[in-house]
């Protein structure tokens, strides 16, 4: 439910009405800081990489290979480049740098830039490279900058540009899962119900997946900390053995914690994905705080190596509610949330699709 208060003067006297709208907030607002985070895996090493131009055989692969006897090269030139693109649009927190072991030099006046442009002056600068080292590593803190490209270049004439290792550390922009809670049924080893959501996709380490015990009806759940109208959910299969593990669990969103979550209305169920592949489930603006993950049936394992959700926070649905009112003639209203509606979201049918090859 949603109350709307209008404070305009020329009506002599505040006054409430009642708009009803699908609301189940439970719980308090209480949000981890999205700095606070810790999101461990390389983003890169999943990414495209490309430059101006390539020396001999250094190609900019060469700056993802793990390997510090091995660089990638330009040729002598204007404004050299080097440039991963992340496939999809990150909150870049940090970028890693580290130089060729000898001429090193040459990477003195290198720009870091973030953004969504092929075009690479039209992207923000995140730091600049006075010196650097032979061999040396260095970090450069980009405070959560969006984007879909990391470009490293030089400006000026007759320049080489020459990189060692290259690290993209941030999380998916828009994944509302990075900042919420997450637990499990029962827990194998140290594959903890967070690793699901820590912005590790796994395919370098299984163990940065989460997973259930051999038991009935695994489950997993995530806490969004508050209500959201969710447009997609993102599951992340395991890369190693035992893909089939996840077939037939079913995506279920709501409020109610009854049976541990997974009551709630289903969003989809997921009939398979492959190894190291990711999926979409369209759960068309379906509302609620906790989105459960569980596999009915006797010996199941439930193994997530990412779970993402996208939608839309409720504070923009005020918003744009609030301008509706004032097209209408509402002027200085107040909106907020009260009270846990009665009637049951409708469910609603999956639309899955493919999402790439992997992460």
């Amino acid at each position: 439910m949603l109350l709307m208060r209008n404070n305009n003067d020329e009506f002599g006297k505040s006054f409430l009405q009642t708009l009803t709208l699908d609301d189940n907030k439970k719980g308090g607002n209480s949000y981890w800081p999205l700095s606070l985070k810790h999101f461990p895996e390389n983003a890169a090493l999943w990414g495209k990489t490309s430059q101006s131009s390539i020396y001999l055989d250094s190609v900019p692969e060469f700056a993802l290979d793990g390997l510090l006897n091995s660089w990638t090269h330009t040729n002598t030139e204007t404004d050299p480049w080097w440039r991963v693109d992340l496939l999809k649009v990150y909150r870049v927190n940090r970028v890693t740098i580290t130089n060729r072991p000898t001429h090193g030099w040459r990477i003195n006046g290198a720009v870091i830039r973030i953004g969504n442009f092929l075009d690479i002056y039209n992207n923000t600068v995140c730091a600049t490279i006075s010196t650097l080292a032979d061999g040396a590593t260095d970090t450069f803190s980009c405070g959560g900058m969006k984007g879909r490209y990391m470009i490293v270049h030089i400006p000026g004439d007759q320049k080489i540009l020459s990189l060692s290792e290259i690290g993209v550390y941030g999380y998916l922009a828009g994944n509302m899962a990075v900042d919420g809670a997450a637990t499990q049924s029962s827990t194998f080893m140290s594959w903890f119900a967070e690793k699901a959501i820590d912005s590790n996709r796994g395919l370098q380490k299984n163990t940065s997946c989460s997973s259930t015990l051999n038991e009935t009806n695994p489950w997993w759940r995530l806490d969004l900390r508050d209500v959201y109208k969710i447009r997609k959910v993102v599951v992340t299969n395991r890369n190693d053995c035992c893909p089939e593990q996840i077939n037939g669990a079913e995506i279920r969103i709501g409020n109610s914690l009854e049976n541990n979550g997974n009551d709630n209305p289903i969003c989809a169920v997921i009939p398979a994905i492959s190894a190291g592949e990711s999926y979409n489930y369209s759960c068309g603006g379906m509302e609620g705080r906790y989105v459960n993950l569980i596999i009915p049936g006797d010996m199941k394992i439930l193994t997530l190596c990412e779970v993402e959700v996208y939608g839309q926070a409720r504070e923009k649905v005020l918003k744009q509610l609030g301008s509706v009112l004032a097209d209408k003639g509402f002027k200085n209203v107040t909106l907020r949330w009260s009270q846990t509606p009665k009637r049951v979201i409708q469910k609603v049918n999956a639309d899955k699709s493919h999402c790439g090859n992997g992460k």
